[in-house]
């Protein structure tokens, strides 16, 4: 489903498409009226991905059919083993996790995992992990420590569980715990931003030595909606929070909160998986070879002044 601003594109598809389908029943030659769409759409595709507002972004972070953490560890790496389950509550299936090979090395991968429809996304909660999911994170941290091997946070949520159920359990206190485990992690640490980054529930395991982010992603302390609600009493206004919330991957470049931005295909990553996967592959490889001389007590030392140098101003 064509999202708002994109209709005059996918209407033009349909009129392209429309013609194609008349001209091979027909026999009749359209080449020169095709010739002319197509190089309308192409045009007009460029006006619209190459001008897109903050929110528009936020939109595309949020497209049917863009890759979840699970289609990105099956497209960039091989012989993934997930792991399942805290040790002491459950299994949250909002946070997924294992052991993996990138071009043959060894790492530990963990992402939030949303579904795919309304079925699947009841059962990932739509990507909103419990206290568990942190906890089984840790776990995943705990094995990289022990083995030597690089960690990897892929992050796409709007936020931790917020419900009285995940409270009850320590939801506040098992992000703060999590976020103080990642941030002592002896191995490299890489956190991507794969579409949305929602506060302390994408801060959780977010405290790498580099934070990447795909072009169309966004990541801020509180989602455009809540934020609008917030100062306007109204989530209809979540447009022009999106604005002053700065929250766009070339934002976030700017002011030092993420450090390299990974290419979207055109139109956004749902319309072109495998070549996002390409983006997002070579941006890690070349992230992790720039940390992997560094020895323990570097990359805890980069990692703290990394965190320590944001939020710097001049009067």
């Amino acid at each position: 489903m064509a999202l708002e601003f994109e209709k005059p594109i996918a209407d033009l598809e349909a009129k392209i498409a429309e013609l194609e389908g008349f001209a091979t029943k027909s026999g009749v030659d359209l080449s020169d009226e095709l010739s002319v769409l197509r190089e309308r759409l192409a045009q007009l595709k460029n006006d619209t991905f190459e001008n897109l507002t903050r929110w528009e972004r936020v939109q595309l972070a949020r497209a049917p059919g863009r890759p979840t953490s699970l289609d990105v560890i099956g497209g960039i790496t091989t012989g993934f083993v997930e792991l399942s389950g805290d040790r002491a509550y459950s299994d949250d299936a909002a946070v997924v996790g294992g052991l993996a090979y990138l071009e043959g090395e060894p790492i530990v991968i963990v992402g939030h995992q949303k579904g795919r429809d309304t079925k699947e996304n009841i059962y990932r909660n739509f990507g909103m992990p419990h206290p568990e999911g942190y906890r089984k994170a840790m776990r995943m941290m705990d094995l990289a420590d022990r083995f030597g091997r690089p960690f990897v946070a892929l992050i796409d949520t709007p936020g931790a569980y917020p419900g009285i159920s995940a409270e009850e359990r320590g939801q506040a206190w098992v992000i703060a715990q999590s976020i103080q485990r990642m941030a002592r992690l002896r191995v490299p640490a890489v956190a991507i931003v794969l579409g949305e980054g929602g506060s302390g529930g994408a801060l959780a395991i977010g405290v790498g030595n580099r934070i990447l982010i795909l072009e169309n992603a966004w990541y801020s302390v509180i989602s455009p909606e809540s934020c609008a609600a917030i100062l306007w009493r109204d989530a209809k206004e979540a447009a022009k929070a999106a604005e002053a919330l700065k929250l766009s991957a070339f934002d976030l470049l700017e002011l030092g909160v993420v450090d390299r931005i990974i290419p979207e295909p055109g139109g956004g990553a749902h319309r072109d998986p495998k070549a996002t996967f390409v983006h997002i592959k070579q941006a890690l490889l070349e992230t992790l070879a720039e940390l992997k001389p560094l020895p323990p007590e570097a990359l805890f030392e980069d990692r703290y002044r990394r965190f320590r140098g944001l939020g710097r101003f001049q009067e």
